[in-house]
């Protein structure tokens, strides 16, 4: 693997903090909104699509297409959402994806068939590939001071490791006291804000050169990630042994060889090889893939323990969440960008991994008398914890040290590691914990509604210590990977990585 990008001198000028933008702290806080609302998104739909289902008469078999509709656009658009971020404007590709998000969210709310909600949810997460990585290279461009650096990525890692929690939160108040239509139309007023306030304070930066797509690239990265992504889904239903799975599964992964081959070749990339092939860079994208393979998972396993097992209300069942978005608050916001700046990556993303696995490792001893305050919360809060301190590490270093005229791109491979790790956590997790369940529950001989109880909790069980194993294997790659040394000190009016071309 190489060296960071040494970046271009016209590209990536230095400047010194005092030259920075005067607003730029104002801007995170609309680019940071609209990251949350997109993160929020992928789990509140997991609790209004109960409701949803039966307002539309969905079937049981159908239901799953309003999940893999959003993840579909959303995962295979995201390089090139960041290329055209690049090389249009990082401000106005930002504002054209929240607009249409905006209004992608109003027509799923107003849906009145299933099929207008699945056009809804395609259009969202089409919408949020352009959104969530101008948002990160907007982040990545703005904030070139190492301490400023480190303290804004730290609320942007917290709210990619809490936002999802808060959406279950928000979700289960929305669905119980209004409509599940509640959990779309939220979004309109969110984006209201985050845009006025993004037009009038965030900076306008580009690449340095004319637009020029990679065609090829495109068109072999998107049908890859679209297959890759698909299998997974179908692999909840089907299974992984499935023929159509396995064919959708091997060719992706060859449709991406081929896809690596031809950036190899072409003269514009759509992704340079070089952003995937420094070893800081890639080990920060593998933490990303690999730390959300369990959370993700565990929202599914503890929505459906707490409603189905411990009899939660959804609003209830979403207040129990609150425990891990406060260790991701601490840790993530706090503690990380406190530490960011003063040690090495991997001093905080390994210890992260490890404490997020003590959590997970918890989490697989509770059974179906458990309280929630023994069980539950310590869990949560241990996994919210540690993953404070691994996202806002890994999000940082994901754009760090990279070429002006690759920051979107960059940023949207953070997005892409963690749309593929959590379509991987669910569909492979799910399918152990289901397997478990179905072999207890034939194990023990008539199915009561207490056997199905404890047969649910076993499986859950037995996924999550799978889980918990795959963050250790983690902790110890990315501890191998990030061999980065601790920040050494700015200096004022040294370059620093990454500097935009301003343009408005």
């Amino acid at each position: 693997m190489s060296t960071p990008d040494t970046p271009h001198k016209e590209a990536a000028a230095g400047a010194s903090p005092s030259e920075a933008d005067p607003r730029r702290w104002l801007a995170l806080t609309f680019i940071a909104l609209a990251q949350l609302m997109v993160i929020i998104d992928v789990t509140i739909v997991n609790i209004a699509l109960p409701s949803a289902q039966q307002d539309l008469d969905v079937s049981d078999s159908s239901r799953q297409w309003v999940i893999t509709a959003y993840t579909l656009a959303f995962g295979s658009l995201l390089l090139l959402g960041g290329r055209i971020a690049d090389y249009t404007g990082r401000k106005r590709t930002f504002m054209i994806g929240l607009v249409g998000f905006a209004g992608a969210s109003a027509l799923g709310g107003a849906a009145n068939t299933f099929g207008l909600l699945l056009a809804a949810r395609a259009l969202q997460g089409g919408f949020g590939a352009l959104l969530a990585p101008a948002a990160l290279s907007l982040l990545a461009v703005g904030f070139t001071d190492p301490r400023e650096r480190a303290k804004a990525f730290g609320v942007f890692g917290a709210i990619a490791g809490g936002g999802s929690a808060l959406g279950l939160v928000l979700g289960g108040v929305l669905t119980e006291y209004l409509d599940w239509r509640w959990c779309f139309f939220v979004n309109i007023p969110i984006a209201a804000i985050a845009g006025t306030g993004a037009y009038m304070v965030v900076r306008e930066t580009r690449a340095k050169g004319r637009a020029r797509f990679d065609i090829p690239g495109v068109l072999l990265v998107t049908a890859g990630l679209f297959a890759i992504v698909y299998g997974l889904s179908e692999a909840e239903t089907d299974g992984w042994g499935s023929g159509t799975v396995v064919g959708l599964l091997v060719g992706g992964a060859l449709l991406l060889g081929l896809f690596a081959y031809v950036e190899s070749r072409v003269a514009k990339p759509l992704l340079p090889l070089r952003v995937m092939l420094d070893r800081t860079r890639g080990g920060a994208y593998l933490a990303i893939g690999l730390a959300v393979i369990g959370m993700f998972a565990m929202f599914l396993f503890l929505t459906y323990y707490l409603q189905v097992v411990k009899g939660f209300s959804p609003v209830k069942a979403g207040l129990a969440f609150l425990p891990m978005s406060l260790g991701v608050v601490i840790s993530g916001g706090g503690l990380s960008s406190r530490l960011l700046p003063k040690v090495a990556p991997r001093a905080l993303m390994v210890p992260g991994m490890l404490i997020a696995a003590s959590g997970m490792f918890l989490l697989s001893r509770i059974d179906v008398g458990t309280s929630y305050a023994a069980g539950v919360l310590p869990a949560e809060f241990l996994l919210g914890a540690g993953m404070g301190l691994v996202m806002a590490p890994a999000m940082n270093y994901a754009t760090h040290g990279v070429r002006a005229e690759d920051s979107g791109v960059a940023s949207a491979m953070a997005n892409t590691a963690q749309q593929v790790g959590g379509s991987i956590g669910i569909a492979l997790l799910n399918t152990i914990a289901t397997t478990a369940t179905g072999d207890y529950m034939k194990e023990h001989g008539p199915v009561t509604p207490q056997v199905q109880r404890e047969g649910l909790v076993h499986g859950f069980s037995i996924a999550t210590t799978y889980a918990a194993f795959i963050l250790v294997g983690a902790a110890v790659l990315v501890g191998f990977l990030m061999n980065t040394p601790r920040p050494a000190p700015a200096k004022e009016g040294a370059e620093i990585p990454a500097r935009a071309v301003h343009v408005g």
